[in-house]
This record gives structure tokens, C-alpha cells and sequence, in this order.
């Protein structure tokens, strides 16, 4: 497997275009249409917020169904959340109008909405926007790169990544974009996601890697703690790269589980260091522990924390903030087992050793937090399991992105 140029314009028979529709912003693009002319298996993982946007309603019964996807399109600015029934009509005035336009069954489009909650979306605006962008759709490189700037709302980099890899002799590409910088807090994590792949393979065999994979990937980053209405992951498949199809567990389905697992976790590390204000990336590691249940709480607890994300800002070597997180996390667990490290590309420093704290050089602290990213590495010694959680630091400017938000 290797990393290569693009995002979700990288695999065979996937174009994308993007417009300036006018939705919200102004002066910028902010819609984006993805399209296979060949028909896509699809898989996909949506909020578990109770209060679901409208197209998250709509993407959820096209994914569950065997009816084949040929596009996506997604506006940013309105989040088409809260909305009733105009909600639901505008989902399908979307998807109706790349049905007129590029002569697919107006059921095989998945729509995402990203933005302010309670606002209804401007339908004519849309359907605008589809036709624009339906004469512009291309598989170039750029073409992916504009598409995924299209649907950022307050993230301040897009986000694309794409890898290549060999699956049964055939070459097979895995490449996608995501959006998201606040309201971020898992199961899942505030996002809008989307993958394009030409690999063969069963729907129900991508949807079981799908859900899989999110488990390690988006559903371990936070920024906030806000679950939003919005989130929305989908994975497609047209089956180009002519690879013997996957339909079950072997070398072939380890090896783009595998692949698509990287570019999941890449996507969701450059979300959580790209939170709303957010100075740095925060890492939690914890290994040692009695279950993989238990790492992966513990984890989310220390990033998730505003203490602790505090503390990363402040670069403040304050241990008991971390373990703190871990005692209410809900984990059972001995404190005396306990050890605890603060990481970065500027060296290690342990802190805590099993119940005692250690008198440590905290110029040294201040140096190692001081970085880009910053790792508090936990090792339980109770077990063998482990996860990572990520997420990032809580600045001044959370508030004030935040507190202005529909200005």
C-alpha cells in the first residue's frame, strides 16, 4: 500500500465538480457533486444523535437498500437539520435534479448537508447548483482537491488523502474527503465523510469493514463533546479496478480492510487537529489495558476532557487532570497500576509510576507539549489491550468561533 496524489477523485470512474451556489457563504464555493457513471455498491455509518438532519434520513434509506448510488452531492453553509418536511422535500429536489441532469434514478443520490441547525435550505439554489456543477464534473486531482474545499464550514484546511494498493493482481485505489472542525464528539464523530473506491466487492462485506473500521478511526476523535445531527460516512464501490470480488473474509478483504482503515484514520487525525480553534492535536495512547471496551474509554475520556484539553493549550504538565478523566470514564481500574508519559517529537517524559507521582523537569514538560502534536501515553498494566483516541486542544478562539457562529 502507498499513499499517493488526491482524495476522492483518485479511484477509477469517480468525477467531481464543486460550485458557488450561494447557499450561506458568499464569495466561495460551497457545493460539491461526486459521480460514477458505473453503478456503486454502498456502505455507510450516520449519527447517533436522535435528532437526525433530513438527508440523514434520506442517505440511511438508500444505503440499507440494494438500490446501486451514482452520485453524492453535498451543500455546506445549511445543515437542512430540525427542518420537517421542507427538509425531506429538498433532499429530493437535489437528487431529482441530478436525475435530470445526468440521467440516473433520482434514488441512487445520496445528499450531506453541513452547517447552522434550523434553517431551511434554498431549493432553487440547489437545483442551480446541481446543474452547474453537472457540466464540470472531472476526474482530475484538482477536481477532487476543489470538492473537498467545497463542503468546509469552520475548518481552515481541507482534508483528501488517497492510497494504491494491489488486491488479486489488480490495482485498486481507496481515496475520500472529509469535512468537519466542530460539534465533533463520538459515536460518531461530528463529520461528513466520503470514500471512493473501485475495488469489487459485496455489499454486505463492505458494509461489515465499514462499520468496523469507523470503530478505531472516526468514532475515536472529539473535540467538543457535541454529537452532531448531521454526521455521515459513506463508502463506494463501482468495482473497476476488475479485482476477484471480496465476498468474504481472506487476504483480500485483510488488505483493503487495512487500506481503508489508513485513510479512515488519517482523515479523522487531520479532523481532530483541525478542531475549531485548535492549536494542536491531541493524542491519547492507551495500552495495557483489560479489554479493547476499556482502552477505548479511557482513551476518548482523556482527550474529551476540557481540563485536560486545557491543560494541552497551557502546555501545564498537570498529570491529575488525565487521571482524573480515566476515574470517571467508567473503566474500572487500579490507580497503583497505573503509569502515565507525556510524548511528542520532542522526547518522552514519564510523570506518574504506578500510584506515585515523580518529580520531573518541567521545563522538559513544557518543551515536549509546546508541539504540533502532543501524546499523553497511558500503560495500564492490567492486559493486553489497547486504542488511541484523538482530539485536540481547547483555545480562545473555540468560544469565539462558536459564539458567533451565525453571524
Amino acid at each position: 500500500m502507498k499513499v499517493i496524489e488526491g482524495g476522492i477523485t483518485a479511484a477509477q470512474g469517480f468525477t467531481a465538480a464543486s460550485t458557488a451556489a450561494g447557499i450561506k457563504y458568499q464569495g466561495r464555493e460551497d457545493m460539491a457533486l461526486v459521480y460514477s457513471k458505473e453503478p456503486c455498491v454502498s456502505a455507510g455509518t450516520f449519527t447517533s444523535n436522535v435528532v437526525k438532519a433530513a438527508c440523514v434520513q434520506w442517505d440511511m434509506k438508500i444505503i440499507k437498500s440494494d438500490i446501486p448510488v451514482h452520485a453524492v452531492v453535498v451543500n455546506t453553509g445549511i445543515a437542512n437539520a430540525c427542518t420537517g418536511q421542507e427538509g425531506f422535500d429538498a433532499c429530493e429536489a437535489t437528487a431529482k435534479a441530478v436525475e435530470k441532469t445526468l440521467g440516473v434514478n433520482y434514488e441512487s443520490v445520496v445528499v450531506g448537508s453541513t452547517g447552522v441547525i434550523g434553517m431551511q435550505l434554498p431549493v432553487d439554489k440547489l437545483v442551480a447548483g446541481v446543474e452547474a456543477m453537472s457540466t464540470k464534473l472531472d476526474d482530475s486531482v484538482l477536481a477532487g482537491t476543489k470538492a473537498s474545499k467545497a463542503i468546509m464550514t469552520t475548518d481552515t484546511v481541507n482534508k483528501e488523502l488517497a492510497v494504491e494498493l494491489e488486491i488479486g493482481g489488480k490495482k485498486v485505489t481507496v481515496g475520500g474527503m472529509t469535512k468537519g472542525s466542530g460539534m465533533i464528539h463520538p459515536n460518531m464523530c461530528t463529520m461528513l465523510a466520503y470514500i471512493g473506491t473501485d475495488v469489487d466487492i459485496d455489499k454486505t462485506v463492505l458494509q461489515e469493514i465499514v462499520s468496523d473500521v469507523v470503530g478505531d478511526s472516526f468514532n475515536m476523535i472529539t473535540v467538543d463533546g457535541d454529537t452532531s445531527t448531521n454526521d455521515t460516512f459513506i463508502c463506494l464501490a463501482n468495482g473497476l479496478a476488475k479485482n476477484p470480488k471480496i465476498t468474504g473474509k481472506g487476504a483480500d478483504y485483510d488488505a483493503f480492510k487495512e487500506a481503508l482503515s489508513y485513510v479512515c484514520t488519517e482523515l479523522a487525525k487531520r479532523m481532530a487537529a483541525d478542531g475549531e480553534g485548535a492549536s494542536k492535536l491531541f493524542e491519547a495512547k492507551v495500552v495495557g489495558a483489560k479489554s479493547k471496551e476499556d482502552a477505548k474509554t479511557l482513551s476518548r475520556a482523556i482527550v474529551g476532557s476540557n481540563l485536560s484539553k486545557a491543560a494541552i493549550f497551557g502546555c501545564d504538565a498537570n498529570f491529575g487532570r488525565f487521571l482524573c478523566a480515566m476515574g470517571y470514564s467508567g473503566a474500572d481500574f487500579d490507580q497503583k497500576d497505573v503509569e502515565l508519559y507525556f510524548r511528542s517529537a520532542k522526547g518522552e517524559l514519564k510523570v506518574f509510576d504506578k500510584g506515585t507521582p515523580i518529580v520531573f523537569d518541567e521545563d522538559k514538560a513544557v518543551e515536549i507539549m509546546k508541539e504540533d502534536a502532543v501524546t499523553v501515553f497511558v500503560n495500564m498494566n492490567e492486559g493486553q489491550a489497547e486504542a488511541t483516541a484523538w482530539g485536540c486542544d481547547l483555545t480562545y478562539d473555540y468560544v469565539k468561533i462558536n459564539a458567533d457562529y451565525r453571524s
